[in-house]
């Protein structure tokens, strides 16, 4: 199987309209077992695993984007141009990119158990790494309380079993390219330019993708509707397949945009638009702030500043910008506009070291000059860019011969610390 297409099964007849179903991070197409008996009486219907789930080749996409472009390419190979699409969680991503970027293939959609921006940036890197430090069984042992109610997970132990042994059998690697594909993802301000009929499905007890992000997607799509599964957590296919069934049943049915237009061609119409909600506005700066210099607005910036500000929001994580953007002032605020331009927009971006490269060289020098909060900072970077504790301890026993045992005997003890609040899994 090709690294740009990905694996899939097709249930149905032949000569059946299309609908592409999208499973969760973590689980494979079996997750919608239970609807294919009946959307298969009325749909040819295309179900995929992500990449490194199931039996899926373990070819990393580190965007949704990409994701949504392999799926493409694996519909342009079975001869597929329209279709419905229903997908969960990250498949509802997937479905949101498509309508977004293939308007003209997809018919109409639902998003299961799915958001505009799931969670934050910084806790789906901080999953990265504690998955390469200590595998996918922790993640995999916590997955039920997530996915399901506590009272279906008690009553139903053969399933969450099931649950738990999917994530133990994804690709480590593939689940963490998932994971950064979700940190970057945020298309809230673009809802307004989804053009096809929406259901929104979640679980009314859904604690990952809350019915606050489901009330998003409604707001901001201009033909979208929402329908609240009582008693539900994440997975709601797995755990109200009857519910979800009928809903997807009555969508597709009566919401399938497939019209020809005058012109012979499928149009996708949109109905009046709602208002969109989209990221809070970033904050007016005073005049005599903007003329000392500090917080020029992002157009004034130039190209070294945004690529600059990516970076280091993607290596240092946002948490860590925010705090040093809030608490610039007139005297640090250029100091920290010329970092983000020179530090990051200039020498983190050149294309000549990756990134864990580049964060070997800075905890040596770091070390060498005994700077311990810089060190700290880094070590959680090094962790972001992929570099293993294990790999961390070389590094500092390296330090150690070039640079001094006493200032590898600090940097280790700095680095012993956010390695274990890094490292550590939740619960």
């Amino acid at each position: 199987m090709s690294e740009k297409t990905l694996q899939h099964r097709i249930d149905g007849p032949d000569d059946a309209p299309v609908l592409v179903l999208g499973a969760s991070l973590g689980t494979t197409w079996h997750m919608w077992d239970r609807q294919i008996p009946e959307l298969t009486r009325h749909w040819r219907v295309i179900r995929f695993d992500l990449p490194g789930h199931g039996g899926s080749p373990a070819h990393p996409a580190p965007s949704v984007a990409e994701l949504a472009d392999r799926l493409v390419a694996t519909l342009d190979g079975l001869g597929v141009e329209r279709f419905g699409y229903a997908g969960c969680s990250i498949g509802g991503a997937i479905g949101t990119q498509l309508a977004l970027t293939r308007p003209h293939r997809v018919t109409s959609l639902a998003l299961v158990s799915s958001s505009p921006r799931y969670g934050t940036a910084d806790a789906w890197r901080q999953r990265g790494v504690v998955i390469r430090t200590n595998g996918l069984d922790p993640i995999a042992r916590t997955a039920p309380e997530h996915w399901f109610t506590s009272g279906f997970a008690g009553a139903q132990p053969a399933i969450v079993e099931w649950a738990v042994q999917m994530v133990r059998t994804t690709d480590p690697g593939c689940y963490i390219a998932a994971c950064e594909a979700l940190a970057s993802y945020d298309v809230r301000s673009s809802l307004g330019r989804v053009g096809v009929p929406t259901l929104v499905v979640v679980g009314s007890e859904d604690q990952v993708t809350p019915t606050t992000d489901a009330r998003t997607l409604v707001a901001g799509i201009p033909d979208a509707s929402l329908a609240l599964v009582p008693g539900t957590s994440h997975l709601a296919p797995v755990e109200q397949p009857a519910a979800v069934t009928e809903l997807l049943i009555r969508h597709f049915t009566t919401a399938w945009h497939d019209k020809p237009s005058a012109a012979g061609q499928n149009a996708i119409g949109a109905a009046a638009p709602k208002p969109q909600i989209a990221p809070p506005p970033p904050p007016q700066m005073a005049p005599a702030a903007i003329e000392s210099g500090l917080a020029q607005p992002a157009q004034e910036r130039g190209g070294t500043y945004e690529a600059g500000i990516k970076v280091r929001r993607e290596v240092l994580g946002d948490a860590h910008v925010d705090r040093a953007e809030a608490a610039a002032d007139d005297f640090t605020g250029d100091f920290q506009d010329f970092i983000t331009r020179y530090a990051w927009g200039e020498t983190w971006t050149r294309p000549g070291l990756d990134r864990r490269t580049r964060s070997i060289i800075t905890l040596t020098a770091l070390v060498a000059q005994n700077h311990h909060d810089e060190l700290a900072i880094h070590t959680r970077a090094a962790l972001r860019n992929g570099l293993t504790p294990t790999e961390i301890k070389e590094i500092l026993l390296h330090t150690a011969v070039y640079c001094g045992v006493p200032a590898a005997n600090s940097a280790f003890a700095v680095a012993q610390r956010v390695i274990r609040e890094e490292t550590t899994p939740e619960g």
